[in-house]
């Protein structure tokens, strides 16, 4: 029963990976589908028999994806959440969007577009770690969906824009899920872990690749807006179904999530984290669809080495920016701007992999050659 239970895991698997990309309805409607899968995922699980782990539906798992995305902070004893802060946020540009027009009007006024699009890469990547990787894309969507650009380039620099928020944010506690799991796993002996923890770590990598990607999202504005086009800087004010309908699929994607990474947990704990850390890397590449912060919580432990946790982190938050399921900040951006899953990964696909490249090189190759 656990092969078949496993085999049906990795067929539900392969099916979250390609049936958005392949199927127009499925793409529209990837917030449902995404649940499906979790729902089976969960349910196959169940099969499955780990020593000392719970599998299968339980209470406690029900509860987090019914609210987690409700209560993941506490401002003066009210719960705070993705949902109310997207909710919250939409409901602001409702009631003063000619307030927010005017702002971005001026600085459009005042800043070249290049600049802007690069300001916004790189400084809500280094600011997400404080504000959170949530507020860091609402910010984001709300200017990039009001600039005077066409849309080919909006998804561009939203798509960059969230790579960068999601390797920001796991620079601090308070970024995200993953980096938040992190420092509590390793709070204890050898490692210690405090609120700068992975700052030391990561910063050395995580800094540079931020004011790379800054680059690389000009570089591809440029080529897809020439400037020619007449467009005007416009805040859209949404009706009030549609703001309650897009907090509505925020909610239900991250329960998805939740679901989807509590059904792949045997996969995770039966296969993955046996893998060495070279392999380790390029396989954390499944955080594309996987809640990273899963993976994190299964594969990250005071006994692994130093090199160990910095490699199998970068693999986590890079491929975390690839597809719309990786991040909560995709999620947020696809909803708000309306990019479909095959939009996002012509631009996210081969960045992820270009990044993914590029950090094998440097986090592996002196070691094997003797440098390090």
């Amino acid at each position: 029963m656990d092969m078949l239970a496993n085999v049906g895991l990795l067929i539900i698997f392969i099916l979250v990976l390609i049936l958005p990309f392949r199927v127009k309805y499925i793409e529209c409607n990837l917030e449902a589908f995404l649940f499906v899968c979790g729902v089976a995922a969960l349910t196959l699980s169940g099969f499955i028999t780990l020593p000392g782990e719970q599998t299968g539906w339980s209470i406690a798992i029900v509860e987090e994806a019914l609210f987690s995305s409700l209560n993941i902070a506490s401002i003066w004893g009210i719960p705070v959440g993705i949902v109310q802060i997207v909710l919250l946020f939409g409901l602001l540009i409702y009631f003063f969007h000619h307030r927010m027009q005017e702002a971005i009007v001026g600085m459009v006024d005042r800043i070249p577009l290049k600049w802007i699009v690069f300001l916004l890469i790189v400084g809500l990547g280094l600011v997400s770690s404080i504000i959170s990787a949530i507020l860091a894309a609402i910010i984001l969507v709300e200017i990039v969906n009001a600039l005077p650009i066409v849309q080919k380039a909006k998804v561009e620099v939203t798509v960059v824009s969230c790579f960068s928020i999601g390797l920001g944010a796991g620079l601090t506690p308070l970024g995200e899920p993953l980096s938040t799991i992190v420092v509590s796993k390793l709070s204890g002996a050898p490692y210690y872990a405090g609120f700068t923890f992975l700052f030391d770590r990561l910063a050395l990598f995580i800094i540079p690749a931020v004011l790379a990607l800054g680059v690389v999202g000009v570089v591809l504005f440029s080529r897809s807006h020439t400037g020619n086009e007449k467009l005007e800087c416009i805040v859209q004010r949404e009706s009030l179904r549609e703001i309650f309908l897009r907090a509505g699929k925020v909610y239900l994607f991250i329960m998805a999530l939740v679901f989807l990474g509590e059904g792949f947990k045997p996969l995770i704990l039966q296969y993955i984290i046996s893998i060495p850390s070279a392999g380790l890397y390029w396989i954390n590449i499944v955080s594309a669809v996987l809640d990273n912060a899963t993976l994190a919580a299964a594969e990250i432990s005071p006994a692994l080495s130093a090199q160990q946790i910095t490699s199998a982190l970068m693999g986590l938050l890079i491929a975390g920016g690839m597809l719309i399921p990786g991040n909560i900040p995709n999620i947020i951006a696809a909803c708000k701007l309306g990019i479909t899953s095959s939009e996002w990964a012509r631009i996210g696909v081969p960045l992820g992999l270009a990044l993914m490249a590029v950090f094998f090189a440097i986090l592996f190759v002196p070691a094997w050659l003797g440098f390090a």
